[in-house]
Protein backbone atom coordinates (compact mmCIF):
# COMPACT_ATOMS: atom_id res chain seq x y z
CA UNK A 1 0.00 0.00 0.00
CA UNK A 2 1.33 3.42 -0.94
CA UNK A 3 2.17 5.80 1.90
CA UNK A 4 -0.22 8.74 1.56
CA UNK A 5 1.38 10.93 4.23
CA UNK A 6 4.62 12.89 4.09
CA UNK A 7 7.07 13.35 6.98
CA UNK A 8 4.89 16.05 8.58
CA UNK A 9 1.87 13.75 8.77
CA UNK A 10 0.06 15.69 6.00
CA UNK A 11 -1.99 13.94 3.37
CA UNK A 12 -0.53 14.09 -0.13
CA UNK A 13 -3.26 14.81 -2.70
CA UNK A 14 -2.62 13.61 -6.26
CA UNK A 15 -4.42 15.26 -9.17
CA UNK A 16 -3.98 13.16 -12.28
CA UNK A 17 -3.85 15.19 -15.55
CA UNK A 18 -6.94 13.49 -17.01
CA UNK A 19 -8.91 14.45 -13.90
CA UNK A 20 -7.34 17.92 -13.63
CA UNK A 21 -8.81 19.12 -16.92
CA UNK A 22 -12.25 18.68 -15.37
CA UNK A 23 -15.67 17.96 -16.84
CA UNK A 24 -18.28 20.57 -17.71
CA UNK A 25 -21.65 20.23 -15.99
CA UNK A 26 -24.55 22.66 -15.82
CA UNK A 27 -26.95 20.51 -13.84
CA UNK A 28 -26.54 18.57 -10.61
CA UNK A 29 -28.99 15.90 -9.53
CA UNK A 30 -28.79 14.98 -5.87
CA UNK A 31 -30.39 11.88 -4.37
CA UNK A 32 -29.90 10.18 -1.04
CA UNK A 33 -30.58 7.08 0.98
CA UNK A 34 -30.18 6.51 4.70
CA UNK A 35 -26.45 5.89 4.24
CA UNK A 36 -25.26 8.02 1.31
CA UNK A 37 -25.76 11.07 -0.89
CA UNK A 38 -25.30 10.66 -4.64
CA UNK A 39 -24.36 13.74 -6.71
CA UNK A 40 -24.67 13.34 -10.47
CA UNK A 41 -23.17 16.15 -12.53
CA UNK A 42 -24.83 16.40 -15.94
CA UNK A 43 -24.07 18.30 -19.16
CA UNK A 44 -27.29 19.57 -20.75
CA UNK A 45 -26.92 21.16 -24.18
CA UNK A 46 -29.63 22.72 -26.36
CA UNK A 47 -30.86 20.48 -29.15
CA UNK A 48 -29.27 17.35 -27.74
CA UNK A 49 -31.74 14.54 -27.04
CA UNK A 50 -29.68 13.07 -24.19
CA UNK A 51 -27.81 14.68 -21.32
CA UNK A 52 -24.86 12.55 -20.20
CA UNK A 53 -23.81 12.26 -16.58
CA UNK A 54 -20.25 13.59 -16.57
CA UNK A 55 -19.37 12.51 -13.07
CA UNK A 56 -20.96 10.81 -10.06
CA UNK A 57 -19.79 11.45 -6.51
CA UNK A 58 -21.05 9.33 -3.62
CA UNK A 59 -20.71 10.75 -0.11
CA UNK A 60 -21.51 9.66 3.43
CA UNK A 61 -24.09 12.01 5.02
CA UNK A 62 -21.40 13.54 7.25
CA UNK A 63 -19.23 14.35 4.24
CA UNK A 64 -22.21 15.77 2.35
CA UNK A 65 -22.79 18.19 5.24
CA UNK A 66 -19.09 19.10 5.26
CA UNK A 67 -19.32 19.76 1.51
CA UNK A 68 -22.36 22.00 2.08
CA UNK A 69 -20.48 24.02 4.70
CA UNK A 70 -17.38 24.29 2.48
CA UNK A 71 -19.51 25.51 -0.45
CA UNK A 72 -21.28 28.07 1.77
CA UNK A 73 -17.91 29.32 3.03
CA UNK A 74 -16.42 29.56 -0.46
CA UNK A 75 -19.49 31.26 -1.93
CA UNK A 76 -19.39 33.83 0.89
CA UNK A 77 -15.70 34.51 0.15
CA UNK A 78 -16.39 34.76 -3.58
CA UNK A 79 -19.27 37.21 -3.07
CA UNK A 80 -17.17 39.38 -0.73
CA UNK A 81 -14.58 39.74 -3.49
CA UNK A 82 -16.70 39.63 -6.66
CA UNK A 83 -20.15 40.76 -5.55
CA UNK A 84 -23.39 38.82 -5.19
CA UNK A 85 -24.09 35.89 -7.47
CA UNK A 86 -27.42 36.60 -9.14
CA UNK A 87 -29.77 33.69 -9.69
CA UNK A 88 -32.69 34.51 -11.98
CA UNK A 89 -36.12 33.39 -10.86
CA UNK A 90 -36.91 30.11 -12.55
CA UNK A 91 -38.42 26.72 -11.93
CA UNK A 92 -36.36 24.40 -9.71
CA UNK A 93 -35.33 22.45 -12.83
CA UNK A 94 -34.52 24.88 -15.67
CA UNK A 95 -34.63 22.03 -18.18
CA UNK A 96 -38.36 21.25 -18.45
CA UNK A 97 -37.95 18.12 -20.58
CA UNK A 98 -35.28 16.52 -18.39
CA UNK A 99 -36.17 12.92 -17.59
CA UNK A 100 -34.33 9.70 -17.09
CA UNK A 101 -32.40 7.71 -14.57
CA UNK A 102 -29.05 8.57 -13.14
Amino acid sequence: MENQENNNGQLQIELKPEVGVGKYANLAIITHSTSEFVLDFVEVLPGMPKAPVQSRVILAPEHAKRLLRALEDNIAKYERNMGPIAIPEESPLPFPNATGEA
